[in-house]
């Protein structure tokens, strides 16, 4: 029981500490202190990427720099995962002798941070807050609302989560967000649609990370946040929902 609660005191104060920091972050609200932060947040997600994926190729994270100050140049950032895309196709085909899944961490949390990067630059601040409040609404409600009355098993890539849970967490996500994303849309349907999405997407990115751990046999993503595990942890939610809200952003808004 000690031990039980000093996990969960552990895990209070880094979150009190990761929330101070957002908040001071977001009042600063500057471009290049933004860039740099989600860079260093990027660059060790990689990492973690890198681990549950078995990659060992250290080159990697010059290219995953590289492209990092690119999209800071560039106006449209997630664009750059194509070009990415190319060439690496074109080395493995010059080249013979390059793995196929080296790629995959320029896919997984490349696009989802690419994505987060370009939410800022066209929709502001604003944007960001809706995107957290989003997430973080579908984590506590789906916790609460799991531990109170979850019954079903939602999916085998994470026994601990039940329908009741994801239900629940999507329902107190769309209404949260809702009343954020009002006074950036400034539109009923689609201040609830893309809190809807958002929120789904987040679902499925913590499911996605989820799996991941399970077929690399690990608890955490990594160790770096005490009693939150890895930075893909933490982030998994906004790596689905980030690329959502900002292509329906652009469809809908």
């Amino acid at each position: 029981m000690q031990s039980s609660n000093s996990g969960l005191q552990t895990r209070i104060i880094t979150a009190v500490f990761l929330g101070l920091g957002v908040l001071a972050i977001g009042l600063i609200n500057n471009f290049w202190l933004i860039w740099a932060v989600l860079g260093g947040v990027y660059l060790l997600a990689f990492h973690e990427a890198n681990r549950l994926f078995g990659i060992n190729n250290n080159s990697l994270y010059a290219y995953a720099a590289i492209l990092w100050i690119a999209a800071a140049l560039y106006p449209y950032g997630e664009d750059l995962i194509l070009i990415a895309g190319i060439i690496f196709a074109g080395a493995v085909a010059y080249t013979q002798n390059i793995p196929h899944k080296n790629f995959l961490p320029f896919l997984y949390p490349t696009a989802g941070m690419l994505f987060t990067l370009s939410l800022y630059e066209e929709y502001g601040i604003g944007a960001l807050l809706w995107l957290l409040v989003v997430v973080a609404s579908a984590d506590i409600g789906a916790y609460f609302v799991g531990k109170s009355i979850g019954k079903t098993p939602f999916s085998l890539s994470s026994p601990s989560k039940t329908r009741e849970g994801v239900y629940g967490g999507i329902v107190t996500a769309t209404v949260a967000g809702f009343f954020v994303g009002i006074t950036i849309v400034e539109d009923i349907p689609q201040a609830i649609i893309i809190s809807l999405m958002a929120a789904v997407g987040s679902v499925f990115g913590d499911l996605f990370e989820s799996y991941l751990k399970r077929k690399a046999g690990v608890k955490d993503s990594g160790s770096i946040l005490p009693g939150h595990g890895g930075v893909l942890d933490r982030i998994d939610g906004y790596l689905f929902s980030s690329i959502i809200m900002l292509v329906l952003l652009r469809g809908l808004a």
